[in-house]
């Protein structure tokens, strides 16, 4: 059994890190301490996962309007309407997934994209194997690279940059491997007896990762996003799962999206933090918007 420090916990340590998970967490505290969270919580959840569902569709292409995604019940009408679809099963279910996460996190990852892509070409519910490759993360990735460099993210003073093409997926055999290290270290992280990373930080890693890989043939964006609302949960910061981070990668914009995906896989400390830190931008998005329709509730316009 391990005794040492976490092995995510020196990425916490990295500039302007610290301050990014101080903000968090005071994000959530306010909201969780909303008065509507005493009477209405399971009813702010629902909404957060339906808009969190929303936002997770749209970064993969699929922009519906809110009221839109409420009414509809068909969703396999076209590629959009089953990206809709994925998106919501996969958040309706995800925190349904948390003791089966703390000891077998690759199992949830398969339940995940088998709800996503249900079972129509065999390949559900399975990582990808050699020859078999990954859709891209983001449809709208050409179109984004072939126009004018976006500029920064909201809320940022740094100057716009070109957004780099990101690399192809890595092989079947080493998202296998990755897979495994991935798994191995949310399962035996928390045995140590030294420093913890806080949630946001073990929350970006896995998002980053799943990314990174690419593991599924279909929906990696969806799953992925889905696991960093996991993590929250297990690690305590978001217990009722009413943070939809989602919503705020959504608001942040896909150029910004890629272009801190981008520092994620450079693994320079530089690119760790910035994604770590957009990660953070997106989690207090998402709060505002739980708080948004705390408020709504409280004046019975919900």
């Amino acid at each position: 059994m391990s005794t040492g420090t976490d092995p995510l916990a020196p990425l916490a340590e990295l500039p302007g890190v610290p301050e990014a998970v101080a903000e968090v967490r005071k994000s959530v505290d306010r909201l969780y301490g909303h008065r509507v969270m005493r009477r209405r919580a399971s009813e702010v959840t629902s909404e957060a996962a339906l808009r969190g569902a929303r936002a997770s569709a749209a970064l993969d292409g699929a922009d519906w309007p809110l009221e839109e995604v409420r009414r509809r019940t068909d969703f396999g009408a076209d590629a959009e309407a089953r990206t809709v679809g994925a998106a919501l099963r996969v958040s309706a279910e995800a925190g349904q997934l948390l003791s089966t996460w703390r000891h077998s996190p690759l199992q949830v990852l398969a339940r995940l994209h088998l709800l996503a892509a249900g079972d129509a070409d065999g390949t559900a519910g399975r990582p990808r194997r050699a020859g078999e490759g990954a859709e891209a993360l983001f449809p709208l990735e050409l179109k984004a690279s072939a126009g004018p460099a976006a500029g920064p993210a909201a809320g940022s003073d740094a100057p716009s940059a070109p957004i780099a093409d990101l690399p192809p997926a890595p092989g079947a055999e080493e998202v296998a491997a990755r897979l495994d290290q991935l798994s191995t270290l949310l399962v035996t992280r928390t045995e140590g007896a030294g420093a913890k990373a806080p949630a946001l930080v073990v929350a970006a890693v896995v998002h980053g990762e799943l990314l990174a890989l690419r593991p599924f043939g279909s929906h990696n964006g969806v799953i992925a996003r889905a696991a960093q609302r996991i993590v929250l949960i297990a690690e305590g910061l978001d217990p009722k799962a009413i943070c939809p981070a989602e919503v705020g990668l959504a608001e942040l914009g896909t150029d910004a999206y890629r272009r801190s995906l981008g520092g994620y896989l450079a693994g320079t400390p530089d690119g760790m933090a910035g994604w770590i830190a957009h990660c953070g931008q997106a989690l207090r998005l998402g709060t505002r918007e739980s708080t948004a329709v705390c408020e709504a509730m409280q004046r019975g316009m919900v």
